[in-house]
């Protein structure tokens, strides 16, 4: 289309969505703009972003191949993740941004406040006013990240025990934590006036561990659809930067994505693989993780072409990881990721599991409550023994803090981790990922039905000839039985892990009799070293 007849079609949009000159620009436009028109409002809020996303798009295409990948998915699924990445079993994600101001509900406020029948909604009219008058915009001159310090936040997830970070670089609301050239709505150039991204690279990279970035750009089609629907500043063209084309979601179910049929230009696709690209250009991530909806059908012939972009790009530096949620890939073209949910049994592939160290929500939300240690750390032993690692997210408070239940959290498990991570790091499944009576539920969004584990039940894990059973409870009487160890394995020596100290062990037909101290020794999980004859 040529330019001139590009912006008359631009101009006939937003006519049909104003009307008249005399009508309101937060009035609404669900029922005036049709997919395309609202779309092309979106086009010409970023236009001047052109030259600078043409050219990454043309550096994505010169070298899509320029590597062992090529942008199909034949090729893709060659990918295997790094050693690191399989050894280092404990990650942090981050859900920080604008969203952490309003700090109600959970991080879809950005979304919710602009759904007549959610709470979030009645709530933000009650005390913020109409959302013509007072919308998500106007939290970003409130986010002011006036405490934020990537060395302090780095050294506590350091001493936490994790390998490595992965802060969310955009979240569905739009709005870039990074140095975006593609955007004028960004972390840089409006509220903290920083690089929260770059700053937070420099700081993780500088204790040692790996840095990754999360995109969750793809939902952003859709994610302020409700503010068509009534009297909101999604309607005004002059934030369609920001709100993006405000697309109907036409889906009954989030993860149904057969069945969504929501509208998707290819200009939104080249743009959001452009982001991405920049995203890899300006950080080179170690990791990148992607929520759901790039699993939508009209992802599938760009997605090729970014994941080749990257992975060629991280194959000069030794490799790298993508985390894609259930069906979004091609089988094995990335590292599969369950979402607040866990496997049932031993995986082939290295996989990974995500879970808030909040109940509520992935954002800071006041009067949250949060898991324990226990909890957390019963999860990490058994997703480990099942061949995978854990991201565990926080959220931070809009001024840069870190809750301090949440950072209480975070060094009891790196307490735990300093006595016993070499049952953790760097390990691989035994014959069986353990025994016992509390099974868990697999799938995403399970992790509730889990019951509480027993000192019945054990995980096992195995590295350099050692067996390292790790018993959920503290049994009562000083004795306990793992039965999977029978006689021809051939136990020699029996410790604990936690202080080194021999415990007194005999081998019999029902399995391997363990005599211990009369108190626990340690917390949570009490992991027995056990050497076998080679």
């Amino acid at each position: 289309m040529k330019r001139s007849l590009f912006y008359l079609v631009v101009v006939l949009a937003c006519a049909a969505g104003i009307a008249t000159a005399q009508q309101s620009p937060t009035a609404p436009t669900a029922k005036t703009l049709s997919p395309e028109q609202a779309d092309l409002v979106w086009q010409k809020a970023t236009a001047k972003f052109e030259p600078q996303r043409k050219a990454i798009l043309a550096r994505v295409a010169q070298h899509d191949s320029d590597g062992p990948f090529r942008p199909d998915w034949v090729s893709l699924q060659q990918y295997s993740a790094p050693q690191w990445y399989d050894d280092a079993k404990f990650g942090i994600f981050i859900h920080w941004g604008v969203y952490s101001v309003p700090a109600s509900g959970s991080e879809w406020y950005s979304r919710n406040m602009y759904q007549q029948n959610m709470a979030d909604y009645a709530h933000h009219v009650a005390t913020y006013g109409p959302q013509s008058k007072f919308g998500y915009k106007d939290f970003i001159s409130l986010f002011k990240a006036e405490h934020f310090d990537p060395q302090a936040w780095a050294k506590l997830f350091k001493q936490a025990g994790a390998r490595y970070v992965i802060p969310v670089a955009e979240h569905h609301d739009g709005f870039a934590m990074y140095n975006s050239q593609l955007s004028e709505w960004t972390a840089v150039k409006m509220g903290p006036h920083r690089d929260v991204i770059g700053e937070l690279e420099k700081a993780v990279r500088a204790e040692g561990m790996h840095f990754g970035v999360s995109s969750h750009r793809a939902e952003h089609d859709w994610f302020f659809d409700g503010g068509r629907k009534f009297d909101s500043d999604v309607n005004d063209p002059r934030y369609a930067g920001l709100y993006g084309p405000a697309e109907a979601h036409l889906a009954k179910k989030d993860e149904d994505l057969y069945n969504d049929w929501t509208y998707v230009s290819q200009a939104w696709l080249d743009d959001w693989l452009a982001r991405t690209a920049e995203l890899i250009d300006t950080y080179h991530p170690d990791v990148l993780y992607f929520d759901w909806w790039i699993g939508h059908p009209t992802f599938r012939n760009t997605l090729p072409k970014m994941l080749s972009y990257y992975y060629n790009e991280g194959a000069k530096r030794g490799g790298v990881v993508v985390n894609y949620k259930q069906g979004d890939f091609a089988e094995n073209a990335g590292t599969l990721d369950i979402e607040r949910g866990q496997l049932t049994g031993i995986q082939q592939a290295h996989w990974q599991t995500d879970t808030s160290i909040s109940n509520a929500s992935w954002g800071y939300i006041k009067g949250d409550t949060y898991k324990s240690p226990k909890e957390l750390i019963h999860l990490l032993v058994d997703v480990v023994s099942k061949n995978g690692n854990l991201l565990l997210n926080i959220g931070p408070r809009a001024d840069g803090t870190i809750p301090e239940d949440a950072q209480k959290i975070l060094l009891a498990m790196g307490g735990w981790l300093k006595a016993n991570g070499d049952a953790i790091y760097g390990t691989a499944p035994w014959r069986t990922f353990g025994e016992g009576p509390t099974e868990v539920v697999g799938g995403t969004f399970q992790d509730t039905k889990t019951k509480p584990y027993t000192a019945e039940d054990f995980r096992f894990t195995t590295k350099d000839g050692v067996l390292y059973a790790i018993e959920l409870g503290w049994p009562e009487g000083g004795k306990t039985v793992i039965h999977s160890i029978k006689p021809d394995d051939h136990v020699r020596a029996v410790s604990l892990l936690a202080n080194g100290k021999s415990i007194t062990w005999q081998q019999q037909g029902d399995g391997l009799h363990l005599t211990l101290p009369a108190q626990p020794v340690g917390d949570y999980a009490y992991v027995y070293r056990i050497e076998l004859a080679k």
